[in-house]
């Protein structure tokens, strides 16, 4: 009775999840077309650029997710680094997070590296421009990129510990990244938020952006979610079959 008990309770929480997985999709792309919707048709044009502006809906809330994921394979690497000689569990949970926060970053600075020069060759005149915000974009970009190319194609027993060294490398260009346009005298456009006076948007485009940063936000978070899933998965399925692999071993 007490096992029926228990395996109806397991089917319960099985289906609750489920249901707010589900709830979670929808919700997010709900928001992603609100605020496709928004940034095509609410949001006015722009009196000195025109119409290739709205590239910005979907820039900064890209380089914004980016950052956050970036953030989160720091703090994985840094968990690894913590756990992997007492913990190993909790240190192959921490190395997990640290892969897909990068791979998931990875995508959305490839999108930003993607949609600025688009915007710069209407507004420049030139796709590319050495300037502060976009070299160390850049190099932001390459520093992850190396990272996925270790854990890709790397083998050894300390591809994981230098892998996070290198994630955690790689974070310290994210401040830097952010900032440049603040330190130093850049082509790439002031800070929407946090600028000096005067640098702001207008508040029928910035609540637009809002939305837009929310959505990419929650389809982000879905994603590296996934990403997270997929790669714990990865770690069973090796971790068993090494354990068969030195079963075997012994009985030989």
């Amino acid at each position: 009775m007490d096992f029926a008990r228990l395996g109806c309770q397991t089917r319960i929480e099985k289906t609750m999840k489920k249901l707010a997985i589900g709830l979670y999709i929808a919700i997010t792309l709900a928001l992603l077309g609100w605020g496709w919707y928004q940034a095509i048709y609410v949001a006015p044009a722009d009196a000195m650029q025109g119409e290739i502006y709205r590239v910005i809906f979907y820039h900064v809330p890209s380089a914004s997710v980016a950052f956050l994921f970036f953030a989160i394979s720091l703090a994985g690497s840094i968990g690894y680094l913590a756990y992997r000689r007492n913990q190993p569990d909790r240190a192959q949970i921490a190395d997990a997070w640290a892969l897909a926060g990068a791979e998931v970053g990875v995508v959305f600075c490839t999108v930003v590296l993607i949609t600025g020069p688009i915007w710069g060759r209407r507004a420049w005149g030139i796709w590319w421009t050495w300037d502060a915000r976009l070299t160390t974009t850049l190099v932001l970009w390459l520093i992850y990129v190396s990272y996925l190319l270790l854990r890709r194609f790397a083998a050894g027993p300390q591809v994981q510990t230098l892998a996070a060294v290198l994630g955690i490398f790689g974070a310290l260009d994210v401040p830097i990244v952010y900032m440049s346009n603040r330190w130093w005298r850049t082509q790439h456009p002031a800070p929407v938020f946090g600028g000096s006076e005067g640098s702001g948007m207008d508040p029928a485009m910035a609540h637009v952006l809002l939305w837009n940063m929310l959505a990419w936000l929650l389809w982000g978070i879905l994603v590296l979610g996934l990403r997270f899933r997929v790669e714990r998965q990865q770690q069973k399925i090796v971790s068993r079959d090494a354990l068969a692999s030195l079963h075997e071993t012994s009985n030989a």
